[in-house]
């Protein structure tokens, strides 16, 4: 192991830990919250089960308001909103806040597109067969677009790890914010570039691993 590694060996565990948390939670927030939302969008469009142009203007629209803010600009927006939730703007857990609001704006706008994809005729049959909206969402649509969830979801952790890296403006930590005090802001450039080698073997096992689920589960 390189001797600079082994400097800061407990810096980098800690950072890749705290990256760790960020994600995680971010992921939670786009499974839990992101999905019903993006579900929501399918089923309230014209034409749909649940057709609603209000509830679907108003989706829609916050959905793109937050997707088009510039994720800086996002983190520091919602630093009063942050406070007012967990009494701090600073650590951590504080990062998770603007990271998680992302990660549902991102998903659920993946998952909306996946779901359509799923052929018409298949919402179709489950309707002639007296299935309700809780049937044709869990047993038809969800069953057909699992591919596309699993690698729209793969594609919404990758752009969680690239997020995660500005998270230091508001002492969140992870690995961009170690690469870039340890490594850029001291001029050494040695760390920086194992840092970076760190994000991209996460961002490959990432999409390898959501790649290989995505074409198991693909049954078409």
């Amino acid at each position: 192991m390189p001797e600079v590694l082994v400097q800061y060996e407990a810096e980098i565990w800690q950072s890749i830990g705290e990256t760790m948390a960020m994600v995680g939670v971010s992921i939670l927030a786009a499974i839990v919250i992101g999905l019903p939302v993006g579900t929501l969008l399918f089923f309230c469009r014209k034409g749909q089960l649940l057709e609603n142009p209000w509830a679907f203007s108003i989706l829609n629209l916050l959905v793109n308001i937050i997707r088009s803010f510039p994720f800086l600009l996002l983190v520091v927006f919602l630093i009063p909103f942050t406070r007012l939730m967990l009494g701090t703007a600073i650590g951590t857990a504080a990062a998770t806040v603007p990271l998680s609001i992302i990660a549902i704006a991102h998903y659920s706008r993946l998952v909306e597109q996946s779901l359509l994809d799923v052929p018409r005729g298949v919402i179709e049959a489950a309707i002639s067969m007296g299935a309700s909206v809780k049937d044709v969402m869990f047993k038809f649509l969800y069953v057909e677009a699992r591919s596309g969830l699993v690698l729209g979801l793969t594609t919404s952790i990758i752009s969680f790890i690239s997020y995660s890296t500005i998270m230091g403006v508001v002492g969140g930590g992870g690995i961009g914010d170690f690469a870039i005090r340890y490594g850029y802001q001291q001029f050494q450039t040695e760390l920086m570039i194992y840092m970076i080698i760190i994000m991209v073997i996460l961002v490959q096992l990432v999409q390898f691993t959501g790649t290989a689920v995505s074409r198991m589960i693909d049954k078409r």
